[in-house]
């Protein structure tokens, strides 16, 4: 998933090892009392799997320390923080997860934010959104409740005309041609992201695919102020507020925003794809 997960999840692995040390216990020992597969005391002492809190307050009463519990899902807890799975976000299906990003949203006075391949979130149509939390659904294999999601990406939008605010947006070109739904909805969410160049609180930039770059654009990530940022992988999100991310990823957003073009030539380059929408 990332570097930095796996080894704050080798470090939890690794004072697991050492309670089973001090307790004096062998791996199939452990293993035995707690009535688990060998392999799997290996693997999360290793840092190969990542444990439930359940499994940790049986580990700590297992070698004799129930008071280490706390400590072990403290631990827990911070990785659950910084990385979010997918698929424990959303278990509790889409309408929970978007309600969380337009919390951020109403409470950040400037985002930025940079999407490589599909147009942002706030930015959606409900037509758009549908296919695109229908076919995140199916690769994720989990919740399936679309329309209440769609309801609530939709509801994330008033933000946009609310003053206090600023977006500044930018969207490598290759969202505006990637058909990921039929080609009149992208006709229509092209036409969407179009009218909102112009609005007060909305600064949209497109990304040439042939300007020349020094990072590559790997994935979309979001800035709340100067606090914090959220970068989307394929199977996480990393919530990440230490100073130096929040930093990294700023001195990124400024190369792209740099590279990007607005307004006018922004409007150019929207409206093509539309065409080329139009006539396939």
């Amino acid at each position: 998933m990332s570097t930095d997960f796996q080894q704050a999840r080798g470090a939890l692995g690794a004072r697991l090892h050492e309670l089973r040390a001090e307790a004096g216990l062998t791996g199939r020992g452990l293993a035995e009392r707690l009535g688990w597969p060998q392999s799997k005391i290996s693997k999360l002492e290793n840092g190969k799997q990542t444990p439930t809190s359940t499994d940790l307050t049986a580990w700590a009463q297992a070698v004799g320390k129930p008071e280490a519990a706390g400590e072990l899902v403290g631990r827990l807890r911070g990785l659950e923080t910084r990385f979010r799975s997918w698929k424990r976000q959303l278990a509790a299906g889409h309408k929970v997860r978007q309600e969380a990003s337009g919390t951020e949203e109403s409470n950040a006075e400037t985002v930025r934010a940079f999407e490589p391949s599909i147009i942002p979130g706030i930015f959606q149509t409900a037509a758009y959104a549908r296919h695109v939390l229908t076919n995140f659904s199916e690769l994720q294999q989990t919740a399936f409740d679309v329309e209440d999601g769609v309801r609530a990406r939709l509801k994330r939008q008033a933000t946009l005309y609310e003053p206090g605010h600023l977006f500044r947006v930018v969207v490598w070109e290759a969202a505006l041609q990637t058909p990921y739904c039929p080609a009149n909805v992208m006709v229509e969410q092209l036409d969407r992201l179009n009218g909102l160049i112009g609005l007060d609180t909305v600064q949209l930039g497109v990304l040439p695919l042939r300007v020349p770059l020094k990072a590559s654009p790997k994935h979309g990530f979001w800035i709340f102020d100067e606090r914090l940022v959220i970068a989307e992988t394929v199977s996480a999100e990393m919530w990440l507020d230490d100073a130096a991310d929040v930093a990294l990823y700023s001195r990124l957003w400024e190369e792209f925003h740099a590279a990007a073009v607005y307004n006018r030539q922004a409007r150019r380059l929207i409206s093509l794809a539309q065409a080329a929408f139009e006539t396939s």
